[in-house]
C-alpha cells in the first residue's frame, strides 16, 4: 500500500482561505500569478506522496464562480518551437492542451495573451488559429528597458500600450505553459491599466515550490533545486522577510533578486490609485500553503530523496543525448552528496543492472547489447525484464509484471506466437525495419489483440492500470516505441544513459 505524506483536503481548505483572504486585502480584484504546472503536477505528486497532481484544478473548481483564467505564451517560444519536457510537445501545443484539459474539468479560459509580440509569423498563425476556434486573444508587446527602467515601464508607452484584457470576476488566474511565458508582466500590465480606470486591483503569486515554511535544506526544497538545475535556480533564506519580521522563510534566487524592482513597480502603479497594502518581502507576495498539507514529514523526506536520484538519471540521459549541459548533471550530484543520497538508493537500479549482466552471461560471449529493466510494484516486489530476439527489455518487463499481478504462471504465454510472428514479418520483410524485436508500444497492441481470444491475456491486460506510479529503471535508453508505451502506462522511468543500439539513427 502506498504511503501517504500529504493531505489534499487539508491543503485545499488552507489554500482556498489564503487566496480569499488576499482578495479581501486588496478590495475589488486580485491578479494571481500561477507558477509551476496547473495540471498534471507530477513533480509535486512524487515528492509529496498523496498529493493529487490535479489538486490545483480542484482548487479552481472551488473558486469557480469567482475566477477568470488567462493563459500567457511568449511569442518567441512559439517562433522557436520551444518544447515542454514532461509532455514532449511545443509550448503552443501545450497551450492548446491546457485549454482542452481545463474544459474537461468544466473550467473555461477567458483569453490567451501572446506576450512580447513583435509580428512573429508563427505567432500570427497561432493567434488566427485560436480566434477562429472562438478563443479571445490579446497582444502584449516588448517594453524597452523592462523591468529596470521603471519610468518607461510604468507609463502609457510601457504597460499602457498593451491591449487591456476585459475581465469580469474578482480573481484573475494568470498562468502559462511554462517559465518565461510573461505571466508577471501580464499581471503588472493589467494592474497599471486597472488603476488608470480607478479599479483597486492587487497582485499575488501562487507557486508550490520551494515551500517557504520548510527548512532551506529540507529534501523537498532540495528536490526543487534539482528540478530547476537546468535553469540554475537555487533556494535561499528570504533576506527581506528575515530583516522585516525576524522570521526565516525560504524563497528562490530569481524572486529575491527581482523583488526590489518589482516593489518599485508596484509602488509606482499604486501611486496612481487608492492606498493599498504593500509587500515587504517576496514571501509576502505568495499565498502558498503546501507546507500545511504535509502530514508525515518522514515520508515526504524519503520521497524527495528518491526524486533527487530520478533527476540525476534524467539529466544524465539528456546529457548523453546532447540536450543538457554537463554542469547540470554535476549540480544534481552535489545536491545528492549534500543529503547523503546515492544512485543505488533507488532499488530498481541495482536490480536492472543485475538483469542485464545475467542476459549477457546467458549469451555466452555472443556479440550484442544486453539490456536489463526492473520495476518496483506498489507492494514492494521487484520484477525484471531482458531484451531478446523477440522483445525489447521494456516489453518483457511489462509482460512479466502483469503476469505477477494477475498470478499467471511464468511459463504461460500471454501473446499468441502467431501474432508475434506476423508482427515480426511485417517489420522485417515489409517495413524493412532494422530489428524484428517488439518494442513496448507494439507489445501492448499485440496484448490487446490476444485478449480478444485469450482470457489469460485479458486478465493480464486489466492489470496494466496497476503499474501507474511504479518505479522503473532500464540500463539503456528506451527506443521511441518503448518510451511512448512507458509514458502512457504512467511509470516513473530512469535509465543509465546507454544506447540500446550502435546505430546513430534509431526509429
Amino acid at each position: 500500500m502506498k504511503k501517504i505524506g500529504f493531505d489534499n483536503e487539508k491543503y485545499l481548505k488552507e489554500q482556498t482561505a489564503a487566496i480569499l483572504d488576499r482578495v479581501k486585502k486588496f478590495g475589488n480584484k486580485l491578479y494571481l500569478e500561477f507558477g509551476g504546472k496547473l495540471c498534471f503536477d507530477y513533480h509535486a505528486a512524487r515528492v509529496l506522496p498523496g498529493y493529487d497532481p490535479n489538486v490545483k484544478i480542484r482548487l479552481l473548481q472551488l473558486l469557480k464562480d469567482k475566477i477568470d483564467i488567462v493563459l500567457c505564451i511568449y511569442a518567441g517560444d512559439i517562433e522557436k518551437g520551444r518544447v515542454r519536457g514532461d509532455f514532449g510537445i511545443t509550448y503552443d501545443a501545450a497551450t492548446l492542451k491546457l485549454i482542452d484539459d481545463l474544459r474537461k474539468w468544466r473550467l473555461d479560459i477567458l483569453a490567451v495573451v501572446i506576450t512580447r509580440f513583435a509580428n512573429q509569423p508563427t505567432a500570427i498563425i497561432f493567434k488566427n488559429k485560436l480566434e477562429r476556434r472562438g478563443v479571445k486573444v490579446y497582444l502584449h508587446y516588448p517594453i524597452e528597458g523592462y523591468p529596470a527602467n521603471i519610468d518607461s515601464v510604468v507609463s502609457d508607452e510601457g504597460f499602457g500600450k498593451n491591449e487591456y484584457i476585459q475581465t469580469k470576476n474578482p480573481i484573475v488566474i494568470v498562468t502559462g505553459p511554462g517559465p518565461g511565458s510573461g505571466k508577471l508582466a501580464t499581471c503588472f500590465s493589467q494592474l497599471y491599466q486597472e488603476h488608470k480606470r480607478g479599479i483597486n486591483a492587487g497582485y499575488a503569486k501562487f507557486e508550490t515550490f520551494p515551500i517557504w515554511n520548510l527548512p532551506l535544506k529540507h529534501p523537498v526544497n532540495i528536490a526543487y533545486e534539482a528540478a530547476t538545475a537546468d535553469i540554475q535556480d537555487f533556494n535561499l533564506v528570504d533576506p527581506f522577510h528575515l530583516n522585516t519580521y525576524n522570521e526565516t522563510a525560504i524563497n528562490y534566487n530569481r524572486d529575491v533578486e527581482s523583488f526590489p524592482i518589482l516593489k518599485l513597480i508596484l509602488s509606482k502603479i499604486f501611486d496612481k490609485g487608492a492606498e493599498l497594502p504593500m509587500y515587504n518581502s517576496p514571501t509576502d507576495m505568495g499565498v502558498n500553503r503546501a507546507g500545511f498539507g504535509i502530514v508525515d514529514n518522514k515520508i515526504v523526506q524519503e520521497a524527495a530523496k528518491q526524486e533527487l536520484i530520478r533527476r540525476y538519471f534524467r539529466y544524465n540521459t539528456e546529457y548523453v543525448l546532447g540536450i543538457e549541459k554537463k554542469e547540470t548533471v554535476e549540480r544534481v550530484v552535489l545536491l545528492m552528496e549534500e543529503l547523503g543520497v546515492k544512485i543505488t538508493d533507488r532499488t530498481v537500479v541495482g536490480v536492472a543492472r543485475v538483469a542485464a549482466e545475467e542476459a549477457e552471461a546467458k549469451a555466452k560471449g555472443n556479440a550484442g547489447i544486453y539490456c536489463g529493466a526492473a520495476i518496483e510494484l506498489a507492494d514492494g516486489r521487484t520484477i525484471t525484464g531482458k531484451n531478446s530476439q523477440l522483445m525489447h527489455a521494456a516489453s518483457s518487463l511489462i509482460l512479466n509484471a502483469v503476469k505477477v499481478l494477475a498470478n499467471i504462471p511464468d511459463e504461460i504465454h500471454l501473446l499468441s506466437p502467431h501474432i508475434i510472428n506476423q508482427i515480426s514479418k511485417l517489420k522485417k520483410v515489409i517495413l524493412d525495419a532494422e530489428s524484428e524485436s517488439l518494442d513496448l508500444e507494439e507489445t501492448l497492441i499485440a496484448l490487446s489483440i490476444s485478449a480478444t481470444t485469450n482470457h489469460t491475456a485479458e486478465l493480464a491486460m486489466k492489470k496494466l492500470i496497476e503499474l501507474k506510479g511504479c518505479e522503473v529503471h532500464m540500463t539503456h535508453i528506451p527506443t521511441p516505441g518503448d518510451e511512448v508505451g512507458l509514458k502512457r502506462l504512467g511509470v516513473n522511468l530512469t535509465t543509465d544513459g546507454k544506447f540500446s543500439s550502435r546505430n546513430l539513427f534509431v526509429t
